[in-house]
């Protein structure tokens, strides 16, 4: 599979969802977030002063955006930005990736090289909750269609990490998805069959992974850092890639080399987000 560019002229390109017709993207060092159509068109919301990251959506249609540095959630509504929860007092480090349940729930991964937890955030009175600790890094995160699994990538543990979850939105049962992967996973996406896209930072690859550690399909992104992915467009068969040049964000402050690129493949995307 040779993906084909679609945008470029970002800073650095984190936390994709597809969302009514449009992939959303954080620029986390241009202090926005930018939609693109599948052709490749952009719009941006400005957020100065914040650096988002991981992005998802309520049932209301609200987009909730991390701001990682000053460790916010923040919500758009199509017209206006408001903060609406400070994690300052629960986050052992910055805030990262986040994923969105059916019923409004924000799990936000708070990504300490040793040491980083999983923050839940309830719709209603935003309360938050630490549900998981002890994570090397917990970067992207998904949950499977049954609503029964959220898997988080553990970027310094070189390890996709199972969760069982429960009706209460608490994660327990810890196991492991995967470990020993090829390079440091970062923003990942699950499929129909079950298997997870995962972006291998200094490998310079996206990899489809199963259960248990088995590639079974890699994309190869040459000297371009792979940092994100997505599966949405017609039939959630369109794997949309961000990539950059640096793994790590500060050494880009001030560049416009991140590039969203997209690629068809045969199993479609399937549970959340």
């Amino acid at each position: 599979m040779i993906p084909e560019p679609l945008a470029n002229g970002f800073c650095f390109g984190e936390g994709p969802r597809w969302f009514e017709g449009l992939l959303w993207f954080s620029d986390v060092l241009g202090e926005a977030v930018h939609t693109s159509t599948m052709g490749g068109s952009l719009t941006t919301l400005p957020l100065p002063g914040h650096s988002p990251s991981g992005l998802g959506f309520r049932p209301d249609g609200s987009l909730l955006i991390v701001s990682a540095e000053d460790r916010t959630v923040l919500r758009y509504d199509g017209e206006t930005v408001d903060t609406i929860a400070d994690l300052g007092g629960l986050a052992p480090a910055d805030l990262g990736d986040m994923v969105i349940d059916d019923a409004g729930r924000a799990y936000i991964g708070c990504q300490a090289r040793s040491g980083g937890a999983i923050i839940r955030l309830d719709p209603g009175d935003d309360t938050a909750t630490v549900v998981a600790e002890d994570l090397d890094f917990p970067n992207g995160m998904v949950i499977t269609p049954d609503r029964q699994t959220l898997i988080v990538a553990e970027s310094v543990g070189r390890r996709l990490t199972a969760f069982t979850i429960g009706a209460d939105g608490g994660l327990a049962d810890r196991r492991t998805f995967a470990d020993g992967l090829d390079g440091p996973p970062d923003g990942i996406a699950l499929d129909a069959d079950g298997a997870v896209w995962a972006s291998m930072t200094l490998a310079h690859q996206f990899e489809r992974i199963v259960e248990g550690g088995a590639v079974t399909d890699r994309i190869d992104m040459g000297d371009r850092v792979a940092i994100a992915c997505a599966l949405g467009g017609p039939e959630r068969r369109t794997l949309f890639l961000l990539s950059s040049t640096e793994a790590y964000p500060q050494r880009l402050v001030g560049t416009r080399l991140s590039r969203l690129d997209a690629v068809t493949v045969t199993t479609p995307g399937a549970g959340l987000p």
